[in-house]
């Protein structure tokens, strides 16, 4: 599949797809240059990109998750996962969860962010979903303004234990 869909945003057409092989290095710049991701991520030598390969790859190979890359004048600049996850609560309800949001610094304030969101509601929708959910770090407010204006709304405290 080449294209999941095509976004006007201005003089460039944005296309969202899924990512490829090729895409990995691209995508692992993206997550390193975000304020957390400078802490935790980037390829610092081969091993670090096994472990990314690998990961991709488990992704790639299960049709429940989507990697999802935002190209605009055949540059890559945001990307997101989104996962589908079945469950018995709330009567067997299948929820949509999107993680690892991000937009390239010259590509935030277009539109991007939100188009990205907005087609993972509705690919939510076309599958069937109950509900879309997310976390986002206690420190990101800036994310956390951006995703209340899409609708979401704050309901659960959420809790992460690092192993």
């Amino acid at each position: 599949m080449d294209s999941l869909a095509e976004i006007d945003l201005g003089p460039d057409r944005l296309t969202l797809r899924p990512a490829r092989q090729g895409d990995l290095r691209a995508l692992v710049d993206l997550i390193a240059a975000d304020q957390l991701g400078a802490t935790r991520d980037g390829v610092r030598d081969a091993a670090d990109l096994a472990a990314y390969a690998a990961a991709f790859e488990a992704i790639d190979a299960d049709p429940a998750h989507i990697l999802v890359v935002a190209e605009q004048a055949g540059e890559i600049v945001g990307t997101m996962q989104l996962s589908f996850l079945p469950g018995l609560a709330r009567r067997g309800a299948l929820r949509a969860q999107i993680e690892a949001v991000r937009v390239a610094d010259g590509s935030r304030g277009t539109g991007l962010g939100a188009a990205m969101i907005g087609w993972a509601i509705d690919e939510a929708r076309r599958r069937g979903c109950a509900l879309v959910q997310l976390t986002t770090d206690k420190s990101r407010l800036d994310a956390h303004r951006f995703y209340h204006r899409l609708g979401f709304v704050a309901s659960h405290e959420g809790m992460k234990l690092a192993l």
